[in-house]
């Protein structure tokens, strides 16, 4: 009898031939049953499938926690110690936010610290020796020779005082070789053209931007880097305004900056410009002035002009209060023209009043001259407020459409008075003798440092008003507005808004207090 090791070995025999049929030799006549072999592969394969499957799902249950071959989830199943010290460490999308947090206060630092100043500045101001003594007076009110740079360039050489606190005195290039065939103008216009790249040959170092200006300018320095801080100075920029003339912009061009009101030009720019500015100043000796030849070679750089609308040209003649207090809503970054009109102050001579100007410009230059309109309902006056300048008190009720509109206190560059003949929209000072404004002037102003507040004060001017019949309060009963103002040296950080204005209640014979700031949610200019 056949042991079972006998029985099993034609089995193996058989599986181990190719054909599946035995191996000869073995002497083995017995058949091996089949159904054995197919239901063990079928049991190893379904065991295989469902494994699979297994191992499957429970890697996609698992894939909102992490990775399922990662080396956390490997490392956790062999250790416990391990896997808390690896889930301590922060994770990839963690150290990524981090790595953005610092790369983005960083680059918040170095913004701030890439902001223009005013050292970054240098000034090109255009003088003639005949005015010098005169018109020196009024760079002495802006200019300080500590913090900024710049240089006045003469036609004729001058006596100079250090202590004046005036940037340096140079005498510009001779330019007789340069063709001027404008029977109206004056070859001067040559000399002036050429200031900003003779400021640039001089080699000045860590320079941004360059601002050009006449001997009666008055800049607001301030306001003028706030206004340069919008703009890239790695970049062409030519920035500045208009003449407030509607003709002189027709005669000149709607797209030429005013050198009296002051323009300013990036350094790459001025680079550009002093490598071809002679050989186009060859090519217009028909033009009259210098800002045209300027703005000629601008167009053949291909840089038109960015308007900033606080640089004013003034090119008007009898006051500028119309002007003034209806100030548009953007930085007062200059003042033109000071010798042709009127004081801006009464009772003082245009030196005085520009240095009392100054005074709240220490305060809070950003607010300096801006508008607030607001109303007092029980009294039914408007009032329109242009902070460190002058308060506007009328009967009746105005809206800020129209309160906002110059009123024609000046005549044009023409003198005439045609209201056609600006730029902008203007408005009589007043249709009906009862509505001519009580206008009160700026006549001190402080900071209350237990109040975090600016008091400035405000006493009315004492002209003659025209007997009125209407049954209503008359501002003449009043003496002095005190108006309270919190600085906001951010304002123009901010999208462009007027300030808003509110009367206050006051128990003071005489006296109309006005709280002056930021409107608050939901606060309209409305009766």
């Amino acid at each position: 009898m056949k042991s079972q090791k006998d029985l099993e070995k034609p089995i193996w025999d058989q599986m181990r031939s190719p054909s599946g049929n035995p191996i000869p030799g073995t002497g083995s006549s017995i058949r091996p049953a089949p159904k054995l072999m197919v239901w063990l592969i079928l049991f190893v394969s379904v065991t295989y499938v469902v494994y699979t499957l297994k191992l499957v799902s429970t890697s996609r249950a698992c894939d909102g926690e992490r990775e399922p071959f990662s080396t956390t989830h490997r490392l956790s199943s062999t250790s416990t110690s391990v896997t808390s010290n690896i889930t301590s460490e922060p994770s990839v999308q963690n150290q990524a936010d981090a790595h953005r947090h610092i790369h983005k206060h960083e680059s918040q630092e170095l913004r701030v610290q890439r902001a223009t100043e005013i050292h970054h500045i240098v000034f090109g101001i255009a003088a003639s020796a005949k005015l010098w003594n005169q018109r020196k007076e009024y760079i002495k009110i802006w200019y300080q020779p500590n913090d900024m740079r710049g240089v006045v360039w003469l036609d004729d050489s001058v006596k100079s005082n250090e202590t004046d606190n005036l940037p340096p005195v140079k005498i510009s290039s001779d330019t007789s070789q340069f063709p001027y065939k404008n029977k109206q103008g004056h070859r001067s216009a040559i000399r002036i053209s050429r200031i900003v790249s003779e400021t640039l040959r001089l080699g000045l170092r860590n320079v941004r931007w360059f601002v050009m200006g006449d001997d009666d300018t008055v800049f607001i320095t301030e306001n003028l880097v706030r206004v340069l801080r919008k703009y890239d100075h790695n970049q062409y920029y030519y920035i500045g305004s208009l003449s407030e003339s509607h003709l002189q912009n027709i005669y000149f061009s709607y797209g030429m900056a005013y050198g009296g009101g002051g323009f300013a030009i990036s350094y790459p720019l001025a680079k550009a410009l002093v490598k071809m500015q002679d050989r186009c100043i060859h090519r217009y000796p028909g033009l009259y002035g210098s800002d045209d030849r300027m703005q000629a070679c601008m167009a053949e750089l291909g840089v038109p002009l960015t308007k900033e609308f606080g640089f004013h040209q003034y090119d008007v003649y009898g006051n500028l209060f119309g002007l003034l207090a209806a100030h548009p809503v953007t930085p007062l970054v200059s003042l033109h023209h000071l010798d042709v009109v009127e004081p801006i102050f009464p009772n003082m001579t245009r030196v005085q009043a520009l240095q009392h100007l100054m005074v709240p410009k220490k305060l809070d230059s950003a607010a300096l001259m801006q508008q607030s309109i607001c109303y007092d309902k029980r009294r039914t006056w408007t009032i329109s407020v242009s902070w460190g300048f002058a308060v506007q008190i009328f009967r009746g009720i105005f809206s800020p459409r129209e309160m906002e509109m110059p009123s024609r206190t000046f005549l044009n560059w023409y003198r005439r008075a045609d209201y056609t003949a600006y730029a902008f929209n203007t408005r009589p000072v007043s249709r009906n003798h009862c509505q001519k404004p009580f206008v009160f002037y700026m006549s001190k102003a402080e900071f209350n440092s237990t109040m975090n507040q600016t008091v400035s004060e405000y006493a009315r001017h004492r002209i003659p008003h025209p007997q009125c019949r209407w049954k209503m309060a008359n501002p003449a009963e009043l003496d002095t507005l005190v108006i309270y103002k919190k600085p906001d040296p951010y304002l123009w950080d901010r999208s462009p808004r007027r300030n808003c204005c509110r009367v206050l209640k006051s128990k003071k014979k005489g006296v109309m207090e006005i709280d002056v700031g930021v409107c608050r949610p939901g606060e309209v200019s409305e009766v």
